[in-house]
């Protein structure tokens, strides 16, 4: 599982980390385990320790994350994930522990990820949202931080954990519940799709051009007909790893197709909260 990163993110998890005493003792992990996981996830080069400087721990792990958030590189979420599971194995979630990071540190952790669509318990587990129990606003939300991280090319964020849809068969049955009240469990893709398009007013390819209508039209009709073409693309099998498309499919090809589903959502879910005003 591939955790979320951002600026937010990096503030919250380096909090989690600080070096807060407690009875005169420096809380787990320490610099030791710090070195390990950042050497795991690849991101040595970016350490401020390993460049001769004497830095605290927060303020270590922001630099590194930051570089690999600037960067793209894959080890941010890894070392993120490394460092949210030491915090928890040594106790910094549970309160009697003298590890404990404090309930401050822990609600802004869970802020942060709340915002990204993924749920960190106050045990320190952490995990996407289940959207299928998410109504209202609440969903809304939800699908926002998924359709951002889909749009920057993530592809967890194109299949949506603990639930069979993926991103914009979700989006789209949103859409219908929210109007409708109701949305067709049965109906296929492009016509869950094109329901939900023309309910928020969006054109679809079956609408003839009229004379003289806007040219964002023709940009709709072919944002359809590009989600079409995506679901096409789906694995619906699955293969076990998360991974939402053919593995017939290039890097740059998945990439590309997850970033459209993302484009795609977003701008359903945008036309939704204008539909709503």
């Amino acid at each position: 599982m591939a955790l979320p990163i951002n600026d937010t993110i990096i503030a919250a998890v380096s909090q989690l980390i600080d070096d807060s005493k407690s009875n005169g003792q420096y809380r787990d992990p320490t610099h030791s385990d710090i070195d390990f996981y950042v050497n795991q996830a690849g991101l040595a080069a970016f350490d401020p320790k390993g460049q001769g400087q004497t830095v605290g721990k927060a303020k270590r792990l922001r630099a590194i994350l930051h570089e690999a958030l600037e960067k793209s590189l894959p080890g941010g979420p890894t070392l993120i994930a490394s460092i949210l599971s030491k915090v928890k194995a040594c106790g910094g979630f549970r309160e009697s522990s003298p590890n404990f990071v404090g309930s401050e540190a822990i609600a802004n952790a869970q802020a942060a990820f709340d915002a990204e669509g993924y749920a960190l318990s106050a045990d320190g587990s952490i995990g996407p949202k289940v959207l299928d129990s998410l109504r209202g606003a609440e969903l809304t939300a939800a699908l926002r931080a998924y359709a951002e991280r889909a749009r920057k090319g993530s592809q967890d964020a194109a299949l949506l954990a603990g639930t069979s849809k993926d991103l914009l068969e979700a989006t789209a049955a949103h859409a219908l519940m929210t109007i409708n009240g109701n949305y067709p469990t049965g109906a296929n893709f492009q016509s869950l799709l094109g329901m939900a398009f023309v309910a928020v007013g969006l054109a679809v390819p079956e609408m003839p051009e009229q004379p003289g209508e806007s040219p964002i039209k023709a940009m709709e009709r072919g944002m359809f007909a590009s989600a079409i073409g995506v679901n096409r693309l789906r694995n619906k099998q699955g293969t076990g790893h998360g991974r939402p498309f053919l593995s017939t499919l290039t890097e740059d090809e998945a990439k590309a197709a997850i970033e459209i589903m993302g484009c795609v959502a977003s701008y359903v879910l945008a036309k939704l909260a204008a539909h709503r005003r």
